[in-house]
């Protein structure tokens, strides 16, 4: 090339120098188009791991009440076969009370009699620590929640006057109302 030619480029020469600005211009354009719209599916995928953490945080509080309510109805599992268990033991505490309650006078000092005295303790006891309680009665104002009523007797009405049989509770559940007489109030003295 002259130095004329570099002085003055040929038509041909500016349209490359002009559709290298263009080009220029083209390829900005284009970019802040790939920006934008990548900025936009950023977006979208934000909310969509929004999403996805909102999920799993309900599936992980639904997992902690699924295994909450599991162990409270394996905890009602077992207690309802610990129930099932002390209410069929419950008639041989009651024949073991019945048997040591009439005891002849003269066997009362022999050891097979303390054995089955030992025996009765030792049953209580393990009622007991199973959280088995008696319910009480006598004296006290009649709650057919607790008592059942076997028959009316002379005394305070409404309150219970004796007990038939005695009644139990494992923690807050009755395993056995407690059979009592009821008092129907002091008799009316008829002046003639």
């Amino acid at each position: 090339m002259s130095e004329q030619d570099l002085e003055h480029p040929s038509p041909v020469d500016k349209r490359s120098s002009t559709g290298g600005k263009r080009h220029g211009e083209h390829h900005q354009a284009a970019s802040a188009e790939d920006v934008a719209t990548l900025k936009a599916q950023l977006e979208e995928e934000k909310k969509k791991a929004e999403g996805y953490l909102a999920n799993w945080q309900r599936a992980a509080a639904d997992f902690q009440n699924y295994k909450r309510r599991t162990e409270q109805e394996r905890q009602e599992v077992a207690l309802l076969a610990n129930a099932a268990l002390i209410i069929n033991i419950l008639p041989i505490l009651d024949d073991l009370e019945r048997a040591l309650r009439n005891v002849d006078a003269h066997l009362a000092g022999l050891t097979w009699v303390d054995g089955i005295r030992l025996i009765h303790r030792k049953l209580q006891a393990i009622l007991e620590a199973s959280g088995v309680k008696e319910i009480t009665t006598e004296g006290q104002d009649f709650d057919p929640r607790y008592h059942e009523a076997t028959m009316y007797g002379e005394g305070e009405e409404g309150k219970v006057v004796a007990e038939v049989q005695r009644g139990y509770m494992l923690g807050d559940r009755v395993l056995r109302p407690a059979m009592v007489i009821v008092g129907r109030g002091a008799k009316k003295e008829e002046n003639a």
